[in-house]
């Protein structure tokens, strides 16, 4: 074991709350906070309610359209607005869709859309028109793969942008103006123009080879045409699974679940910024608001890492309720983390709920198999004590023929 191993494993059972009890939380939270989670082998999407009386399953909505086909809800996110929850899923005959639903009657909007193969993360403009859809093609041969770009208020696909092999996670810049995504196959930060439709930059994340590429590499087979790589398909160094641009515009932040790390880049100069050394196998990211605190899930290491964003350190590694680490969704006043788990066979999905001024586990939800895609949707002000009408509300069931 090295030396950042055993400081990391120090650190972790420093801080870490136990696996079987969450830790009592600094206070208790005085509003009520809403995230939706899919759990991807039931087909199921759950809306997650916390509050003052703790956390509950609020409503669980049954989604797909054959009952013997496991379509897989993968992808989530909510307009700018928070009138629509968007959901990509991931299987199905022959690919994956795009569905629309109305957030909090969670009632179809229109018929769900076929993209590419394994449509995965996605991400809105800030005015919500246009939706960006990373095809993952987990399935498929490997090959470049694209980023589906979609008109919200018809739900009709307007380009197709070829990007490189496996395409995964999908967010925009604070502007709006490029969105940014990572090719697990060859290494790559790709970004896409959201005026052209059109591939804009490159950034390959390859230990020791970090620095821009050519807008035009990757499209036919990654590595074999980028300016600092070597002949032929290299096996990849980072296999990056995220990316994510912080709120100030500054800065793109890289998970490399292949290469415990994070790296940072400067997008003015198109350069290598920081790395930051993390637990086994970083999967998502997500900031606070204010860009002081970085939220790393493990995958690989059942936890969840915490990072000051401003010395580049971390502030703690907490331990997971349950195994391989998904998702994480930060509320909009940064107090509290949410983050999926998808557990493993046949063990329920989890959702924990981390406060972020002391890093401790405050609450887990079970929720359905191979919890993923999770994504914030609202907070409401508590103006009384919680009782009987703060209990879960039921199940529903919907289908792409219900009445819109």
């Amino acid at each position: 074991m090295n030396l950042r191993s055993l400081a990391l494993c120090a650190l972790t059972i420093a801080v870490s709350p136990g696996i079987d009890e969450p830790a009592t939380a600094q206070e208790p939270p005085r509003a009520d906070y809403y995230v939706y989670v899919g759990a991807e082998s039931e087909d199921l999407l759950h809306r997650i309610r916390f509050g003052p009386g703790g956390a509950v399953v609020d409503r669980t909505i049954q989604v797909g359209e054959t009952a013997v086909e496991t379509e897989g809800p993968h992808g989530l996110n909510i307009s700018p607005d928070r009138r629509f929850l968007f959901m990509t899923t991931g299987h199905g005959v022959p690919d994956g869709k795009l569905w629309k639903f109305h957030a909090g009657p969670d009632t179809l909007v229109a018929d769900p859309i076929l993209l590419g193969y394994f449509p995965a993360t996605l991400d809105l403009t800030p005015d919500g028109l246009y939706a960006f859809v990373a095809n993952f093609n987990l399935h498929g041969e490997m090959v470049p793969s694209s980023v589906s770009v979609v008109y919200t208020p018809d739900m009709i696909e307007v380009e197709r942008i070829e990007t490189c092999i496996m395409p995964h996670g999908a967010r925009m810049d604070p502007a709006g103006t490029f969105l940014y995504s990572a090719c697990m196959m060859d290494d790559q930060v790709v970004e896409i123009d959201t005026r052209s439709f059109a591939v804009s930059r490159r950034f390959s994340v390859a230990v020791g080879r970090e620095g821009p590429l050519p807008a035009g590499a990757g499209t036919e087979g990654g590595h074999a045409h980028a300016a600092n790589a070597p002949s032929g398909h290299a096996s990849p160094t980072c296999s990056p699974t995220w990316v994510v641009p912080t709120g100030d515009g500054r800065s793109l932040l890289v998970a490399c679940n292949r290469g415990d790390r994070i790296v940072e880049i400067d997008r003015d100069t198109w350069s290598p910024a920081r790395t930051f050394e993390t637990g086994r196998g970083p999967y998502n990211l997500a900031l606070t608001p204010d860009d002081a605190v970085l939220v790393a899930t493990l995958k690989q290491g059942a936890g969840v890492q915490f990072f000051d964003m401003k010395s580049g350190r971390t502030l703690a590694v907490a331990r997971s309720s349950t195994t391989v680490t998904h998702g994480v969704a930060v509320s909009p006043d940064g107090r509290y983390a949410f983050v999926s788990m998808e557990g493993v066979g046949a063990e329920p999905g989890k959702v924990d709920i981390f406060d972020l001024g002391d890093f401790s586990r405050v609450a887990a939800v079970e929720v359905g198999q191979q919890a993923g895609g999770i994504v914030f949707w609202k907070m409401e002000s508590v103006l009384h004590e919680p009782g009987p009408a703060d209990q879960p509300t039921g199940t529903v069931t919907l289908s792409s023929s219900q009445e819109k």
